[in-house]
This record gives C-alpha cells, structure tokens and sequence, in this order.
C-alpha cells in the first residue's frame, strides 16, 4: 500500500511532470516537483504553475525544488524528465528513493530499460502518457488535450501497488488504464512517435502532416520498421487514441494503414497542441531533440534481431541535420525520407 502521507517526488516539472503535480497538488496529494529551471522552480513554489488550454485552466502551487535542494526518502518517485537527461536525473534521484519504493518512468520512449539498470526492475513501473501539453514558460504549461494515460509492471503482473498508482494518475485522467502489457503500449507509442518525429521535419502542423497522401509512404513505412522489430522481440503492441499498430504490423495490408493514419488526422485536429514538442525543440527553443533515446534505440534493437531500420535511421540523420542547422526544416527535407521509403508498403526484414 503506498503511504499517502509521503509526497510524491515529481522530477521533472515541464509539459508532463508539470501538468501531473498540478493535479495532484489541486486534489490534495501530498507532491514535491524537482526541476533545474530555477525559475520555474521559484514561481511554482510562490504564484503558482498556470495550465491553459482548452482541456481545463487553473494556477496552482506546487511545492517545488531545485535538484540539490531535495532531501529524504520517497515512495514514489515520478521521472518526467526528457530522454536524453534520464540517466543524469537517475544518478541524482536514487539516493532518495526508499528501499520499497519504484521510480515511474513518465516519459516518452522505452527509458524503463534505463531506469531498471539503475535502481533495478523492481522499483520501475511503466507508465504511457499520450496527452498533449507544451512548457511554455517558467510557471506556464499548455494543456492542449487529453489522451490515453496507462500504467503496469514490467513484469507484466498486476500488484497493489500498480492499483494505487492507476488510483493516483485517475485523479489526473479518469479513463486512466491499468494493464499487464505495458510494454505494448510502449512499442504501440514507438510507432506513433517515429511518425511524430517525421512531422518536425517541416514546420506543418501534425493534422497537415497525416492529411497530405504525398507523405503516407514515409509514416506507413516508419511504423511498420517499428512493428517489424516489436514482432520479432516478442511484443505484442496495443493501440490507443485512433493509432491502431496492427494496422502496420508485417503483412497488414495498405487500407488499414491509410485508415490509422487519417484518424490520427483526425485526433490532431481537435487539440490547441499543433504541433509536436519535438517541433518546439527545434524551431522555438532551439535545442537537442530525443531522436536518439527515443527513436535511434529502435535501430539498434531491430539489429539484435535482423530486422533492417533504413528508414528510422534516415528519419535519425535528418533530424540531426536540422539540429545542426544543415538542413532546412522544410518538405524538401521530408523528401529525402520519402526517397529512402522508397514505393510502396514492403515489410521490413
């Protein structure tokens, strides 16, 4: 049974650890938010973090610090950080995680793996998130759209813990699910992200990007590199807010994949989140982006088990090219990835 007189240790206070402790902080949960952006830190912890957006808009302070002002044990700690700073934010954060407690990777990606080798696999849980919300600033958060929200085990079994966490992100999503297969979700989102990443490679918006039937052969392609590699770990992905990875999975015809990916049009059209957060890294906030934690993990896991990648390790290059500033962020671009695809749907081998 978690003990809800402890805080839970947020680490990591931007789009998705800012909106989480927000809730949880409005619902009485007893929360400490870690971040090292000092202002952030300093109007959380006094004014208050501000969420906008269509879904719900409020202020609420979080008791909030900087990481070498974190003191004591935790429970739980949520780790909510980007890829690329998960290993420096685990150095930081497991001295403080108690000796029954379990780190709850928040992120996008497979950074459980990571997370494991640190702190061991039975403290980390798996979590999906699949809202949309973008840092806007110190004390300002976009909440531009719910979406499916998932936690389980590793192992895959269901314990009394993974019920009070499911309990605790349901104060945040009602529809929050609970799952022995959180590793499908996982693998599911891979597919969706590799597509996301593509989208940043122009400076069109997500629903521009899946409505143009130019660029269906460079999604379908990406998804399908994805599910090629998942079959052949032994993952079984599941599907989650119109992405259905069964539509791309080997042999799946080109109807059903042309059909998964207008409902991702669709579900993009109805969010104030245009674009993507890796679009934000590259053209607002001029930085690194999580391609390779993220995407470049897939290339090197699809190697282990013959599964050929051309196209996610085209996607990996060009987004370098753009953080690098030698490719523009323009179709032109896009179209380097569309020559790699190649024509048609051919499964990967």
């Amino acid at each position: 049974m978690i003990d809800q007189a402890k805080p839970v240790l947020v680490w990591g206070g931007g789009a998705i650890g800012g909106v989480l402790a927000a809730y949880w902080a409005r619902a009485g949960v007893p929360v400490l938010m870690v971040d090292i952006v000092e202002d952030h830190v300093a109007r959380c912890r006094t004014a208050g973090l501000a969420l906008s957006g269509p879904v719900e808009a409020f202020t609420q302070t979080i008791p909030s610090v900087l990481p070498s002002e974190v003191d004591g044990e935790f429970d739980i700690i949520v780790l909510a950080v980007k890829a690329p700073a998960t290993e420096a934010a685990l150095r930081q954060l497991a001295p403080h995680l108690s000796a029954g407690g379990f780190v709850l990777s928040a992120q996008n990606g497979l950074n459980e793996i990571a997370i494991a080798e640190v702190v061991g696999p039975e403290r980390t849980m798996g979590c999906f998130v699949n809202f949309g919300a973008d840092w806007l600033g110190p004390g300002d958060i976009l909440f531009g759209n719910r979406g499916a929200v998932v936690v389980g085990e590793i192992a895959g079994e269901i314990r009394e813990r993974t019920r009070d966490m499911h309990r605790l992100l349901a104060l945040f999503e009602p529809d929050a699910i609970l799952t022995d297969n959180i590793w499908g979700y996982l693998w599911g989102k891979l597919a969706y992200g590799a597509m996301l990443f593509a989208t940043a490679l122009t400076p069109d918006s997500m629903s521009a990007n899946f409505d143009d039937p130019r660029r269906f052969r460079a999604f379908d392609r990406l998804a399908r590199e994805v599910m090629a590699v998942a079959a052949a770990r032994g993952v079984r992905p599941i599907g989650f807010n119109g992405f259905d990875p069964a539509c791309f999975a080997p042999g799946a015809p080109e109807t059903g994949a042309r059909a998964s990916i207008a409902a991702l049009a669709e579900f993009n059209r109805h969010t104030a989140k245009t674009h993507t957060g890796i679009y934000r890294d590259l053209a607002v906030r001029k930085r690194k982006t999580e391609i390779d934690q993220q995407i470049g993990v897939i290339a090197r896991l699809g190697a282990e088990v013959g599964v050929e990648t051309p196209a996610i390790s085209c996607l990996v290059g060009l987004i370098h090219d753009i953080e690098d500033g030698r490719r523009p962020m323009a179709f032109e671009t896009f179209e380097r990835l569309l020559e790699t695809c190649g024509q048609g749907h051919a499964d990967p081998v």
